[in-house]
């Protein structure tokens, strides 16, 4: 059985969508078949509109990314999640869509399932540890196997060290750097690498 892996993410003003692609980029060059999915916009256009690089993120992915369903996590092997941080925890988006997978719970489908995260916040100390534990707290009870990229390369250290997953502090106005790029990218691989393991 060959590796499918699911990245699932919610973005407003576009930097955990690069990570979601760097991650998928990794994930596929480990040999998986990857699924990039946005969930569903919940803001109003008036929200929207009021942040300029909001609305022109929406605007260029609408078209772009398809939408996650439910289909998507019955046909994947392994998941990758993103959001960005709201308050230390997870946005309103991905929590929706989240809140959806109890059909699939029940009947077993996360069981033994590698999953990772990412996320990125203002500030460097702005929550993101706490998003992904968030996160975290609903693959305990998926029943999944948790794969943080820990210390386990030398070049997640240059993007912070972060062993929780991969995360961004986009105060400074910038997408993600290389340096960034490159960790989520190898929390790709690695998943995907643990999730053809795990089939033996």
């Amino acid at each position: 059985m060959s590796v499918r892996v699911a990245v699932v993410y919610y973005s407003a003003t576009g930097n955990v969508y690069r990570l979601a692609r760097a991650v998928a980029e990794g994930a596929e060059g480990q040999g998986a078949e990857v699924r990039l999915r946005r969930v569903p916009e919940l803001a109003p256009d008036s929200a929207i509109d009021a942040n300029p690089e909001w609305r022109t993120h929406v605007d260029a992915t609408k078209d772009q990314v398809v939408e996650a369903t439910l289909d998507d996590l019955e046909w994947a092997t392994a998941y990758a999640f993103g959001s960005p941080t709201r308050y230390g925890n997870v946005t309103a988006q991905l929590k929706q869509f989240i809140d959806q997978t109890g059909g699939l719970w029940q009947a077993g489908a996360f069981h033994n399932k590698p999953v990772t995260s990412f996320t990125s916040a203002l500030n460097r100390h702005g929550g993101q540890e706490s998003t992904i534990l968030s996160m975290n707290n609903v693959f305990y009870h998926w029943g999944c196997v948790i794969v943080p990229p820990g210390y386990t390369d030398p070049l997640l250290f240059e993007a912070g060290g972060n062993p929780y997953g991969t995360g961004w502090p986009s105060g400074g106005g910038e997408g993600p750097d290389e340096a960034t790029l490159a960790a989520a990218r190898y929390q790709g691989r690695h998943l995907a690498d643990i999730a053809a393991r795990l089939q033996g």
